[in-house]
């Protein structure tokens, strides 16, 4: 009887490790992209969330993480202000990541007095350049339309 609960358990902890094992594999398996937008040329902001899209399509909304980064020019993107931000808060809520470069809000602020309002589902970053540079390290491709 005693061997019996022995195999049991042996059986038990080695389908674990499998499972374990899957799940890292699978994890490592996910595609990483970051686009980067830096310029306020509207069409080049379009073209970087068709990208986040056409990406998410083509993989599969589970099997990629996409984040857009945004300093400089680019940041007006993610404002209230945008003429792309019904798109940007709806993609948002579709598992793409947008993030803002503190370090531009920092200078809209001084130089206008205000920091700019960003868009639901927008974060701020310390850094978007170093913000990219950090994605980079973990493995994402990095985009720029």
């Amino acid at each position: 009887m005693k061997s019996i609960h022995k195999f049991f358990v042996s059986l038990m902890a080695a389908t674990m490790v499998v499972g374990v094992a899957a799940s890292t594999a699978h994890a490592e398996d996910k595609q990483k992209v970051v686009i980067q937008v830096s310029t306020d040329d509207l069409r080049t902001q379009k073209i970087a969330l068709n990208n986040a899209v056409n990406v998410q399509k083509a993989l599969g909304i589970d099997n990629v993480d996409v984040e857009i980064v945004a300093y400089g020019p680019g940041l007006s993107m993610l404002t209230k202000k945008s003429k792309q931000g019904k798109r940007v808060e709806s993609l948002a809520i579709q598992g793409i990541t947008f993030s803002a470069c503190g370090n531009t809000m920092k200078k809209v602020e001084k130089k206008k007095g205000k920091k700019p309002v960003l868009l639901s589902g927008v974060k701020v970053v310390p850094a978007g350049v170093i913000r990219i540079m950090q994605l980079q390290n973990e493995g994402y491709t990095y985009i720029r339309p």
